[in-house]
């Protein structure tokens, strides 16, 4: 799978392409993650790629026509990339939209800064707004480091151990409670039936306590 990243900050990247899932998805040749300066695209000598909004207000706006082309040359080589806005207007990244966008094999992840881009590059540009969460960050970049993590994790072979893909929010259900050794700290018991070595009871448990933590902490996911 492909991921474009349209970004003034591409150095930020280096973060997640050199440690852990990622990177080692890159080494195995998963995933490959592109960066492109937006300010490569700018047409004036100080390398502007935004300017005051119409009808005023405290801050600046991205301009149409360097995101533009960043997304033409993006697409000259991925005719079929799927465009995405990471934005708080977005539709909420949640377990089923990260299933959608793991079936693609192309996503092109556009950063936002300042006051975000210019409307007519989400109604003639972008396929998908996608938020993380209703709070504001200071750009986009963050953002889609998340969602590229969460879509790569649903990807084959990018995980060592196909089970780990059995986690929070797969079934609407949050995860079942974990532990390891030792057995007892301070008089605080791993559950009998975690060490029976009998299966089918320990997955009967676990399946009992993922409804359990759902009911308790998030009821909501239970209605969907």
């Amino acid at each position: 799978m492909r991921f474009d990243i349209i970004t003034l900050f591409p150095e930020m990247f280096s973060a997640i392409k050199e440690e852990g899932v990622i990177a080692r998805a890159i080494k195995k040749s998963i995933i490959s993650i592109n960066e492109w300066q937006l300010r490569d695209f700018s047409e004036n000598k100080y390398k502007n790629v935004d300017d005051k909004a119409y009808g005023g207000g405290a801050g600046m706006v991205m301009q149409v026509k360097p995101i533009r082309d960043c997304i033409k040359k993006i697409k000259e080589q991925e005719p079929e990339t799927k465009v995405i806005y990471l934005s708080p207007q977005g539709d909420p990244l949640n377990q089923n939209l990260v299933e959608k966008l793991s079936s693609f094999e192309s996503l092109t992840l556009l950063c936002g800064r300042y006051e975000g881009v210019d409307e007519r590059i989400i109604k003639n540009d972008v396929d998908l707004e996608v938020s993380i969460g209703d709070y504001v960050i200071s750009g986009g970049e963050l953002a889609a480091m998340v969602l590229i993590d969460s879509v790569s994790r649903r990807l084959p072979n990018v995980l060592g151990n196909k089970d780990s893909l059995n986690d929070s929010f797969v079934n609407n259900l949050l995860d079942y409670p974990h532990y390891t050794r030792p057995e007892s700290i301070d008089g605080d018991i791993v559950p009998e039936v975690l060490l029976s070595g009998n299966q089918a009871k320990i997955d009967a448990w676990r399946l009992e306590q993922a409804k359990h933590k759902t009911r308790q902490k998030r009821p909501d996911l239970l209605s969907n």
